[in-house]
């Protein structure tokens, strides 16, 4: 049974094994304040201890048009520190946590709303979804992780151009860039990350956990040694017991086989 929950930032719900997490701040875009990442800290806690996999979603017309300016204008030096860095450990909540997080993005997906949908693990953009880091523009610089996240997923090279110049990116772009995974029509997103999150959630535990843990670590190491932890990895979760069970059905022919796109 769904589960509704809402707070003066984020709505909570829950679909069987999925949590459908709404930033819900509408009347400013979504804008993030510091209250607002304990408020996201708070639901991924609560979302790692009940959920299988989680959608990630803006109320209002926007996904996340970023940080309150208003309120980041007032900090001195030390606290946009502190505050950059607990923007860091909320969104590594998400990005390395147990379960995986598929946003659904529409509207402004803009500085720290891109730099929060970077740290989901796959992101759905409707055909609305536009996508800006406009730090340049406003005399300051990423702070919630985006140099790092973001740019891995575009390139130093793009993320440069955006930052330098106020480019926007449609969704089309943003999935060439590999911003976004998939790209449907407009009011489609949260249906799709749904699906998606229903297929992640069936998912061996291990094998998620491996592939939103490992995979991105691997990546950061040196040839050789992302290929000897790989080894260690695969042992490991291909003999745990649902592996094992997994396994055998696939050899039985109890679990379906894979099709290509489009087939009967």
């Amino acid at each position: 049974m769904a589960d509704h929950t809402a707070t003066s930032f984020v709505t909570y719900e829950l679909k069987g094994n999925v949590a459908h997490i709404g930033l819900n701040r509408p009347e400013k875009r979504n804008a993030i304040s510091d209250r607002f990442v304990e408020t996201i800290a708070e639901t991924v806690a609560r979302a790692e201890s009940e959920a299988k996999a989680v959608v990630l979603f803006g109320h209002g017309d926007h996904f996340c048009a970023g940080l309150d300016l208003a309120e980041h204008v007032k900090k001195t030096p030390i606290e946009g520190v502190r505050g950059s860095r607990r923007w860091h450990a909320v969104f590594a909540g998400i990005e390395h946590g147990t379960i995986p997080w598929i946003s659904a993005l529409h509207g402004a997906v803009v500085g720290g709303g891109l730099e929060l949908a970077s740290a989901t693990h796959i992101r759905v953009a409707d055909k609305s979804a536009f996508f800006a880091l406009p730090e340049g523009q406003r005399g300051i610089f990423v702070g919630g992780g985006g140099s790092v996240r973001a740019a891995r997923l575009m390139g130093v090279a793009r993320m440069t151009d955006m930052m330098l110049t106020g480019r926007v990116a449609s969704a089309e772009e943003a999935e060439r860039w590999n911003l976004a995974q998939y790209v449907v029509e407009k009011g489609m997103a949260r249906q799709k990350a749904h699906e998606l999150a229903e297929a992640a959630a069936s998912n061996a535990e291990i094998s998620n956990y491996a592939v939103l843990n490992a995979l991105p670590r691997i990546q950061d190491m040196a040839k050789e040694d992302g290929l000897f932890v790989e080894s260690f990895i695969a042992s490991f979760t291909a003999t745990s017991p649902e592996a094992e069970e997994r396994l055998r059905a696939f050899l039985e022919k109890r679990a379906a086989r894979l099709k290509a796109p489009g087939s009967a």
